[in-house]
C-alpha cells in the first residue's frame, strides 16, 4: 500500500489534490456573480448547509438577477440582495427587504471574514439575538490589510471587547481615560483611537476577569495581514462562501461615488447563477484548494 500511495503522488500532472495530498473528488456548486463592472466566481462551503442551500435556491430561481449592490463603503464592503432595489427609485433607501425569512446563523472558526468572504448580512443584536441571517441580504468583504503591528486587532473576541467597553464606561472613576479616549476620537484618528483600545485589553481583562483575546490560528492572521479583511466582523455574521475570482471587481464596485445612504450613485445591477462543476476542475481553473474533510 505504501508503495502504491508514493506511486500516485508522482502523477500530480493527471489528478488535482487537496492540501492534504489527496485526490479531489466530486462536484460542486460554481457561483458566477455578473455585473457591468466584472464578474465575480466563488463557490459556497458545504459546513455552512442551511445558506448553501438557501443561496442555490434563490439563484437557480434567478431572485438576485437585476438586484442591486445597493450598499458600499470602500475599505469595508460590498453588500446586495435587497428584493426592493430592482425597481428602487434614484436616491431611494435600502436594505430592508427580503424573501420573507432568515436562516439560522451558522457559525464556523474555519471561515473568517477575508476578502472575498461571502457572507449573510443580519438584523442588528437589538432585534435579532440569535443572529439569525437575512434570507436574501449578502455582504462581499474587501476590507484593509492590518498592519503586522496591528495583529492583536485581529485576536479580540469583539462581542467581549463591547462588553468590557460598556462596563468601562459605566465606572465613574473611569472618567479621566473616558475623558482620553474622547479627545482621541473627536480628533478623527480612528487609528489611534483603536491602538489605544487595544492598549487596555491585558488591564481590562485582569480588572473584570474577562477573556477578551481568543486563540486564532496563523493562517487567519496571515490572511488579514497579507490579503486582508474584517477580522472585527467574525463570530458575528455567518461567512458561507468565498470568491476565488474577481477580487478585482469588489474593489471596483467598493471605490463607486455614492449617496449619503452608501448607495452607489451609479446603479451596480447583478445576475447570480449556479453551475454544478466537477471540483477538479474549479481547483484546476481557479486554484481553490478543497478541505479535506
Amino acid at each position: 500500500m505504501k508503495k502504491l500511495i508514493a506511486i500516485a503522488c508522482l502523477i500530480t500532472s493527471v489528478f488535482t489534490f487537496n492540501q492534504c495530498g489527496q485526490e479531489v473528488s466530486g462536484t460542486d456548486y460554481l457561483v458566477t456573480i455578473k455585473t457591468d463592472q466584472g464578474e465575480m466566481m466563488a463557490i459556497l462551503y458545504d459546513e455552512t448547509p442551511k445558506h448553501k442551500e438557501n443561496f442555490i435556491k434563490l439563484a437557480k430561481e434567478k431572485y438576485f438577477d437585476s438586484l442591486l449592490f445597493h450598499r458600499v463603503i470602500e475599505g469595508f464592503m460590498i453588500q446586495g440582495g435587497d428584493p426592493d432595489s430592482k425597481r428602487a427609485m434614484p436616491g431611494q433607501p435600502l436594505g430592508m427587504g427580503g424573501p420573507g425569512y432568515t436562516v439560522e446563523a451558522e457559525f464556523n472558526s474555519k471561515f473568517f471574514h477575508e476578502k472575498g468572504a461571502l457572507s449573510a448580512a443580519r438584523l442588528p443584536d437589538e432585534q435579532n439575538p440569535y443572529k439569525a441571517s437575512s434570507g436574501s441580504q449578502f455582504y462581499i468583504v474587501q476590507g484593509r490589510v492590518v498592519p503586522a503591528s496591528d495583529a492583536d486587532a485581529i485576536r479580540v473576541n469583539q462581542a467581549q471587547l463591547n462588553a468590557a467597553f460598556q462596563r468601562m464606561l459605566q465606572n465613574t472613576a473611569n472618567q479621566p481615560l473616558i475623558d482620553t479616549l474622547n479627545q482621541i476620537y473627536m480628533s478623527g484618528d480612528m487609528q489611534a483611537y483603536q491602538k489605544k483600545i487595544y492598549s487596555l485589553v491585558p488591564r481590562w481583562e485582569k480588572e473584570m476577569g474577562m477573556k477578551i483575546y481568543k486563540e486564532v490560528p496563523e493562517a487567519m492572521i496571515k490572511a488579514y495581514t497579507t490579503v486582508g479583511g474584517a477580522p472585527h466582523l467574525d463570530g458575528e455574521y455567518t461567512v458561507f462562501g468565498k470568491v476565488i475570482s474577481g477580487l478585482e471587481v469588489i474593489d471596483k464596485i467598493a471605490a463607486l461615488p455614492r449617496d449619503g445612504n452608501d448607495r452607489p450613485q451609479q446603479d451596480v445591477r447583478m445576475t447570480v447563477t449556479v453551475e454544478e462543476v466537477p471540483r477538479k476542475k474549479i481547483t484546476e481553473q481557479y486554484g481553490y484548494q478543497y478541505p479535506h474533510n
